[in-house]
Protein backbone atom coordinates (compact mmCIF):
# COMPACT_ATOMS: atom_id res chain seq x y z
CA UNK A 1 0.00 0.00 0.00
CA UNK A 2 1.14 4.02 -0.81
CA UNK A 3 3.06 4.84 2.18
CA UNK A 4 3.05 8.58 1.14
CA UNK A 5 -0.65 10.69 0.68
CA UNK A 6 -1.04 11.77 -3.06
CA UNK A 7 -1.74 15.01 -3.72
CA UNK A 8 -2.37 15.65 -7.29
CA UNK A 9 -4.52 13.88 -10.34
CA UNK A 10 -1.05 12.58 -12.12
CA UNK A 11 0.22 11.49 -8.84
CA UNK A 12 -2.49 9.13 -8.42
CA UNK A 13 -2.63 8.35 -12.29
CA UNK A 14 0.71 7.29 -11.74
CA UNK A 15 -0.02 5.20 -8.54
CA UNK A 16 -3.07 3.02 -10.61
CA UNK A 17 -0.26 2.16 -12.95
CA UNK A 18 2.13 0.88 -10.83
CA UNK A 19 -0.77 -0.95 -8.92
CA UNK A 20 -2.81 -2.20 -11.54
CA UNK A 21 -5.81 -2.37 -9.66
CA UNK A 22 -7.26 0.44 -6.88
CA UNK A 23 -11.03 0.73 -6.02
CA UNK A 24 -12.33 3.85 -5.35
CA UNK A 25 -13.44 3.84 -2.11
CA UNK A 26 -12.45 1.25 0.95
CA UNK A 27 -14.27 -1.70 0.59
CA UNK A 28 -12.49 -3.66 3.69
CA UNK A 29 -9.00 -4.19 2.55
CA UNK A 30 -6.75 -1.42 4.66
CA UNK A 31 -5.51 1.15 2.08
CA UNK A 32 -6.28 0.24 -0.95
CA UNK A 33 -8.74 2.88 -2.09
CA UNK A 34 -8.04 5.88 -4.04
CA UNK A 35 -9.82 7.67 -0.96
CA UNK A 36 -7.50 5.87 1.43
CA UNK A 37 -4.00 7.30 -0.45
CA UNK A 38 -5.10 11.10 -0.92
CA UNK A 39 -4.50 13.75 1.20
CA UNK A 40 -7.45 14.92 3.30
CA UNK A 41 -7.69 18.04 1.07
CA UNK A 42 -8.72 15.88 -2.07
CA UNK A 43 -11.26 14.11 -0.05
CA UNK A 44 -14.89 15.13 0.25
CA UNK A 45 -15.56 18.08 2.39
CA UNK A 46 -18.97 19.47 3.22
CA UNK A 47 -18.99 23.25 3.04
CA UNK A 48 -20.74 25.64 5.53
CA UNK A 49 -22.34 27.52 3.12
CA UNK A 50 -23.66 24.20 1.06
CA UNK A 51 -22.46 22.26 -1.05
CA UNK A 52 -19.33 20.26 -1.43
CA UNK A 53 -15.64 19.76 -2.24
CA UNK A 54 -14.81 16.42 -3.71
CA UNK A 55 -11.50 16.42 -5.97
CA UNK A 56 -11.18 12.95 -5.88
CA UNK A 57 -14.44 12.07 -7.22
CA UNK A 58 -13.72 15.23 -10.03
CA UNK A 59 -10.38 13.77 -11.03
CA UNK A 60 -12.77 10.61 -12.09
CA UNK A 61 -12.98 11.44 -15.45
CA UNK A 62 -9.64 12.77 -16.01
CA UNK A 63 -7.77 9.62 -14.43
CA UNK A 64 -9.91 7.68 -17.49
CA UNK A 65 -9.05 10.42 -19.91
CA UNK A 66 -5.12 10.63 -19.49
CA UNK A 67 -4.15 7.07 -18.40
CA UNK A 68 -6.37 4.82 -20.29
CA UNK A 69 -7.76 3.01 -17.68
CA UNK A 70 -11.02 1.08 -17.25
CA UNK A 71 -13.30 1.86 -14.38
CA UNK A 72 -16.32 0.64 -13.27
CA UNK A 73 -17.97 -1.71 -11.04
CA UNK A 74 -15.16 -4.95 -10.89
CA UNK A 75 -14.80 -6.11 -7.32
CA UNK A 76 -17.88 -7.29 -5.04
CA UNK A 77 -20.33 -4.76 -6.84
CA UNK A 78 -17.82 -1.38 -6.08
CA UNK A 79 -16.07 0.63 -7.96
CA UNK A 80 -12.14 0.64 -9.15
CA UNK A 81 -10.13 1.51 -11.22
CA UNK A 82 -8.12 -1.25 -13.51
CA UNK A 83 -4.92 -0.05 -15.73
CA UNK A 84 -4.61 -0.84 -19.31
CA UNK A 85 -1.56 -3.57 -18.74
CA UNK A 86 -3.65 -5.69 -16.36
CA UNK A 87 -7.06 -5.16 -18.43
CA UNK A 88 -6.76 -7.84 -20.65
CA UNK A 89 -6.24 -10.61 -17.89
CA UNK A 90 -8.94 -9.32 -15.63
CA UNK A 91 -11.52 -9.35 -18.75
CA UNK A 92 -10.42 -12.60 -19.96
CA UNK A 93 -10.73 -14.57 -16.64
CA UNK A 94 -13.67 -12.36 -15.22
CA UNK A 95 -15.33 -13.48 -18.69
CA UNK A 96 -15.19 -16.95 -18.21
CA UNK A 97 -16.90 -16.92 -14.72
CA UNK A 98 -19.71 -14.90 -15.96
CA UNK A 99 -20.85 -16.41 -18.98
CA UNK A 100 -22.13 -14.12 -22.05
CA UNK A 101 -25.48 -12.98 -21.34
CA UNK A 102 -28.10 -15.01 -22.90
CA UNK A 103 -29.74 -14.87 -25.79
CA UNK A 104 -33.12 -12.32 -25.39
CA UNK A 105 -32.03 -11.32 -22.15
CA UNK A 106 -32.26 -7.59 -20.52
CA UNK A 107 -28.33 -8.15 -20.40
CA UNK A 108 -28.43 -8.81 -24.15
CA UNK A 109 -30.29 -6.12 -25.58
CA UNK A 110 -28.06 -3.54 -23.12
CA UNK A 111 -25.17 -4.78 -25.06
CA UNK A 112 -26.88 -4.46 -28.24
CA UNK A 113 -27.61 -1.16 -28.02
CA UNK A 114 -24.71 0.35 -26.54
CA UNK A 115 -22.88 -1.36 -29.45
CA UNK A 116 -25.51 0.49 -31.49
CA UNK A 117 -24.91 4.12 -30.35
CA UNK A 118 -21.32 3.40 -29.01
CA UNK A 119 -21.77 4.95 -25.56
CA UNK A 120 -24.92 6.49 -23.63
CA UNK A 121 -25.03 7.85 -20.30
CA UNK A 122 -26.82 5.86 -18.02
CA UNK A 123 -30.31 7.22 -18.06
CA UNK A 124 -30.29 7.10 -21.41
CA UNK A 125 -29.48 3.81 -21.49
CA UNK A 126 -31.89 3.15 -19.32
CA UNK A 127 -34.77 4.86 -21.09
CA UNK A 128 -33.62 3.23 -24.22
CA UNK A 129 -34.01 -0.14 -22.36
CA UNK A 130 -37.56 1.17 -21.53
CA UNK A 131 -36.83 1.01 -17.79
CA UNK A 132 -39.09 4.45 -17.84
CA UNK A 133 -41.47 3.31 -14.76
CA UNK A 134 -41.37 3.99 -11.13
CA UNK A 135 -38.93 2.33 -9.36
CA UNK A 136 -36.78 0.77 -12.44
CA UNK A 137 -33.74 2.77 -11.71
CA UNK A 138 -32.50 0.32 -8.90
CA UNK A 139 -33.80 -2.75 -11.28
CA UNK A 140 -32.11 -1.59 -14.20
CA UNK A 141 -28.90 -0.66 -11.96
CA UNK A 142 -28.79 -4.27 -10.76
CA UNK A 143 -28.49 -5.52 -15.21
CA UNK A 144 -25.72 -2.95 -15.52
CA UNK A 145 -23.71 -4.14 -11.83
CA UNK A 146 -23.76 -7.59 -13.36
CA UNK A 147 -22.50 -6.34 -16.86
CA UNK A 148 -19.50 -4.46 -15.33
CA UNK A 149 -18.50 -7.21 -12.78
CA UNK A 150 -18.27 -9.34 -16.20
CA UNK A 151 -15.99 -7.33 -17.89
CA UNK A 152 -18.83 -6.70 -20.87
CA UNK A 153 -19.37 -2.46 -19.67
CA UNK A 154 -16.90 0.05 -18.62
CA UNK A 155 -17.02 3.74 -17.77
CA UNK A 156 -16.05 5.71 -20.54
CA UNK A 157 -16.57 9.23 -19.25
CA UNK A 158 -18.53 11.33 -16.92
CA UNK A 159 -20.82 14.30 -17.89
CA UNK A 160 -21.76 16.82 -15.64
CA UNK A 161 -24.83 19.17 -16.23
CA UNK A 162 -24.11 22.73 -16.48
CA UNK A 163 -26.19 25.72 -14.78
CA UNK A 164 -26.80 28.95 -16.00
CA UNK A 165 -23.32 30.14 -16.44
CA UNK A 166 -22.03 27.34 -17.63
CA UNK A 167 -20.35 25.80 -14.32
CA UNK A 168 -20.51 21.84 -13.96
CA UNK A 169 -22.69 20.83 -10.97
CA UNK A 170 -23.44 18.23 -9.34
CA UNK A 171 -22.14 14.00 -8.81
CA UNK A 172 -22.12 13.61 -12.66
CA UNK A 173 -23.49 10.65 -15.03
CA UNK A 174 -21.51 7.64 -16.05
CA UNK A 175 -20.90 7.44 -19.85
CA UNK A 176 -21.20 3.76 -20.56
CA UNK A 177 -19.64 1.58 -22.96
CA UNK A 178 -18.27 -1.55 -23.95
CA UNK A 179 -14.26 -1.92 -23.52
CA UNK A 180 -14.49 -3.61 -27.15
CA UNK A 181 -15.15 -0.23 -28.25
CA UNK A 182 -13.02 1.81 -26.05
CA UNK A 183 -10.02 -0.21 -25.52
CA UNK A 184 -10.05 -2.33 -29.06
CA UNK A 185 -11.41 -6.38 -29.72
CA UNK A 186 -7.53 -7.45 -28.89
CA UNK A 187 -7.37 -5.85 -25.29
CA UNK A 188 -10.79 -8.15 -24.60
CA UNK A 189 -8.99 -11.32 -26.15
CA UNK A 190 -5.24 -11.88 -24.67
CA UNK A 191 -2.99 -15.09 -26.65
CA UNK A 192 -3.99 -16.78 -22.73
CA UNK A 193 -6.30 -19.19 -21.33
CA UNK A 194 -8.62 -17.82 -18.73
CA UNK A 195 -6.39 -19.98 -16.45
CA UNK A 196 -3.31 -18.72 -17.65
CA UNK A 197 -4.89 -15.04 -16.61
CA UNK A 198 -6.29 -15.99 -13.31
CA UNK A 199 -2.70 -17.37 -12.84
CA UNK A 200 -1.49 -13.85 -13.94
CA UNK A 201 -3.83 -11.99 -11.75
CA UNK A 202 -3.26 -13.67 -7.93
CA UNK A 203 0.73 -13.94 -8.55
CA UNK A 204 0.02 -9.60 -9.09
CA UNK A 205 -2.46 -9.66 -6.28
CA UNK A 206 -0.16 -11.27 -3.89
CA UNK A 207 2.37 -8.66 -4.35
CA UNK A 208 0.07 -5.63 -3.82
CA UNK A 209 -2.17 -7.48 -1.38
CA UNK A 210 -0.26 -10.09 0.47
CA UNK A 211 -2.99 -12.97 1.98
CA UNK A 212 -1.38 -16.39 3.03
CA UNK A 213 -4.15 -17.76 3.18
CA UNK A 214 -5.41 -16.87 -0.72
CA UNK A 215 -9.04 -16.39 -0.12
CA UNK A 216 -8.94 -13.17 -0.36
CA UNK A 217 -8.18 -13.15 -3.96
CA UNK A 218 -10.54 -15.85 -5.03
CA UNK A 219 -13.11 -13.22 -3.21
CA UNK A 220 -11.98 -10.32 -5.47
CA UNK A 221 -11.98 -12.58 -8.88
CA UNK A 222 -15.12 -14.54 -8.62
Amino acid sequence: MKKELLHSCPELIDYINEIGFLPLLPMGIPGWSAEECVDEDCQYTPLAEGGWEWPLWKWKGAILQESGCAYGKFFDRKAAFISREWWPDFCNYRRSVCPRPAEGSIEESILDILRAEGSLITRELRAACGFTGTKMRSKFDAYLTRLEMGGYIVTEDFVYPHDRHGREYGWGWSLLTTPEALFGKEACHPERTPQESYERLTAHFRKILPDPSGRLYDFLLK
